[in-house]
């Protein structure tokens, strides 16, 4: 298909878990038009806040699996053993047909196998914490996660923090307000 000037752009946000990409997503959701949400799947367990459609896409490993295998997915990882988060290819194109523009939070493996794909459609920005130790102790205030669970995100942090360089653009967040404004920015002028 040719490439259409009227359909969506990307807005691509990764970061390591508990950067605060979320937060600043859902601001950008409330306060930016023209824009749509790629909920992405994943073979996780659904937490009891969560709902299915709107926070991800909950499938059994196998069903993951089996769309892996399909093809329908633009970019799918393995982050931990049988945990994995994909974006349906069909989601994204959903969204671009109605001419809005599609809004990823993801790990940052995929948000930069989407860039690839999508080159300069898509605006890859990366959200980096004041430090490890900033990061560590927004995990362990969430209370989502045991020690266990926040070392090994911990881990992938650090591992994560090595791509930063390979976004288009980096937002540091120990300011939120700061954040925000930086980030409105950068957006609204790649949407014009």
């Amino acid at each position: 298909m040719a490439v259409n000037e009227k359909k969506g752009k990307l807005l691509i946000f990764s970061a390591p878990s508990g950067s605060g990409k979320t937060t600043l997503v859902k601001y950008l959701m409330e306060h930016l038009g023209n824009l749509s949400f790629s909920v992405s799947a994943t073979s996780r367990k659904k937490r009891s806040n969560e709902i299915n459609g709107k926070d991800y896409y909950f499938l059994t490993v196998d069903e993951f699996r089996r769309k892996i295998k399909s093809n329908e997915f633009v970019e799918w990882e393995e982050v931990y053993k049988d945990s994995l988060y994909g974006t349906l290819k069909s989601e994204v194109e959903r969204i671009r047909n109605t001419g809005k523009n599609v809004v990823f939070d993801i790990d940052v493996v995929g948000g930069l196998n989407i860039k690839k794909l999508y080159g300069d459609d898509a605006l890859a920005i990366f959200v980096m914490p004041p430090s490890v130790e900033v990061l560590k102790t927004r995990l362990e205030s969430r209370g989502t996660d045991n020690e266990k669970e926040i070392a090994t995100r911990l881990a992938k942090a650090e591992y994560e923090l090595s791509f930063s360089d390979k976004f288009d653009t980096i937002i540091i967040n120990d300011d939120f307000k700061k954040a925000k404004e930086d980030t409105v920015a950068i957006i609204e002028k790649f949407i014009k």
